[in-house]
């Protein structure tokens, strides 16, 4: 069996499609900030730009049909033909309310629910690493981790989980799935997915998912050229962002690829501080639209978001996983900053959360204005578009081969057909068809051999981990989008 010659083009390490559990609407595609109540008014949650800015309360004991909330109540309790938790009932009736606004990133949350959002601001939690969101009943992934257990296992953004251990999603807020998806390091958990018209399940051990913020490299061939990639916006970004451009510099980089790909977002105050870094004082960074009002600019100021500048010709990419605080950097990098972007249209996340607190038990996330971008455009559910649009190859996009199904000669599916077009991308000459004929039996017979497994011609379970990783590599070496990046920056440097 003769192996096609893989070519090798320049790439970086993607941050590939991996999976990591935040609770993602709560901090990763939300702008959080965390409010108290005062009095008859809550504290908008762009006080700290728009101070002036309140909103009253309606009295609920004056809304019409208030009394039916109090009948029905008293009406279950006195005549529901089981025993009733009291508890059960107000916070049933707390989410039900929230959920009857209809919007994925508004939220009643409970103790456990809460703490779960806590531990996404800290250094370190534990879970199968998997930003999602709970959107038209279902729970969707938004963007993978960085070095999380699920980006072993191959999942990519806006796959569907219908399932974690048999028990369905279907209908789950983004919080109630975090609690059946995470668990304890070293403990498995069983996801049904759904990509497309495909449906399989992956086993996920679940492990510590460290936050790594930033990484940043020389160009392997051009080491005029910094490569910083910032996975999400927690509390170091900014700081790490300007260690790792003074390192670079000191390294001789003239110029640098910031590549924003897969990052879900995260704190509002680090993207304002991130895009701050490309733009004179004065320059628009954003603007807000609470209800009933008009647009609140926010401007660039060295003295309240960071003296650190980049004036160094520059690049951004961007990519579907891009959402939230990576999109506000994009909108200032496009409209005021002029540096390109190179890559496909971001996530489509223009809303502002707040988080306001109930009880010592349980805080309500709720949207509560629109954010714009410089030049006034709101990009929810349209994303922004790069100046250079560059797919990353179709193989990066395949289905997680299902070691569930069979895989011998004569074996028919669709299945087959994914496997045989992975063997195709890392370089064998089969024919994908979804019949594994005697070509394909050979060519993972030469993957067994060339990996010391026995060569059965069955695909088990080591050589399906032995032929993703094959595909990992050539996906990492054959990064369309990065290569478009470094042609375009040496474009800017002429």
């Amino acid at each position: 069996m003769d192996k096609k010659k893989k070519k090798r083009k320049i790439g970086i390490k993607l941050p590939v499609y991996f999976l990591s559990l935040f609770v993602v609407a709560l901090i990763s595609v939300g702008l959080t900030y965390w409010l108290v109540t005062n009095g008859l008014f809550q504290t908008n949650p762009i006080a700290r730009t728009n101070p002036e800015s309140k909103q009253p309360i309606t009295e609920i004991k004056n809304v019409e049909g208030f009394q039916n909330i109090e009948a029905v109540y008293e009406i279950i309790l006195s005549n529901y033909i089981e025993n009733v938790d009291e508890k059960d009932l107000i916070e049933g009736a707390l989410s039900g309310m929230v959920s009857a606004v209809q919007d994925p990133y508004s939220q009643y949350l409970n103790i456990d629910e809460s703490e779960n959002m806590n531990d996404t601001i800290s250094a370190s939690f534990e879970g199968i690493g998997a930003e999602i969101m709970s959107m038209d009943d279902q729970i969707t992934i938004v963007s993978p981790i960085k070095g999380s257990p699920a980006e072993e296992s191959g999942l990519l953004p806006n796959d569907i989980i219908l399932s974690a251990d048999d028990v369905s999603l279907q209908g789950m807020t983004a919080t109630e799935a975090v609690t059946l998806i995470r668990g304890e390091r070293g403990s498995t958990v069983t996801l049904e997915i759904k990509r497309g018209t495909q449906v399989f399940t992956v086993d996920i051990v679940r492990d510590t998912i460290p936050i790594e913020t930033v990484g940043f490299h020389l160009d392997e061939n051009d080491d005029k050229i910094g490569v910083v990639a910032v996975y999400n916006f927690a509390r170091p970004t900014y700081q790490e962002i300007v260690d790792a451009v003074q390192e670079l510099r000191t390294q001789g980089a003239e110029k640098f690829v910031f590549d924003f790909r897969q990052n879900p977002g995260g704190l509002l105050d680090q993207a304002l501080k991130i895009a701050n870094m490309f733009v004179e004082d004065g320059a628009i960074l954003l603007q807000t639209e609470e209800k009933g009002s008009e647009p609140y600019i926010i401007q660039a100021s060295d003295q309240e978001y960071g003296a650190f500048q980049i004036k160094e010709p520059a690049v951004m990419l961007i990519d579907e996983g891009s959402a939230s605080a990576s999109e506000i950097v994009a909108g200032v990098m496009k409209e005021e900053a002029e540096v390109p972007l190179v890559g496909t249209t971001s996530f489509g996340k223009g809303t502002v959360q707040s988080i306001y607190p109930l009880t010592a038990k349980s805080e309500l996330k709720l949207t509560v204005a629109k954010w714009l971008t410089p030049e006034g455009n709101w990009i929810h559910d349209e994303g922004i578009e790069p100046d250079y649009k560059v797919n990353l190859p179709d193989y990066a996009f395949l289905t997680l081969i299902d070691t569930s199904e069979t895989y011998e000669l004569g074996a028919v599916s669709e299945a087959v057909s994914n496997v045989e077009e992975i063997l195709e991308a890392v370089g064998y000459a089969v024919t994908a068809d979804g019949y594994l004929d005697y070509d394909t039996v050979a060519a993972i017979e030469q993957i067994q051999v060339d990996n010391q497994l026995k060569p059965s011609g069955v695909l088990d379970d080591e050589t399906a981990r032995v032929l993703t990783e094959e595909l990992r590599e050539v996906i990492q070496d054959n990064d369309t989008q990065y290569a478009k990046a470094i042609e375009v920056l040496e474009g800017l440097s002429e």
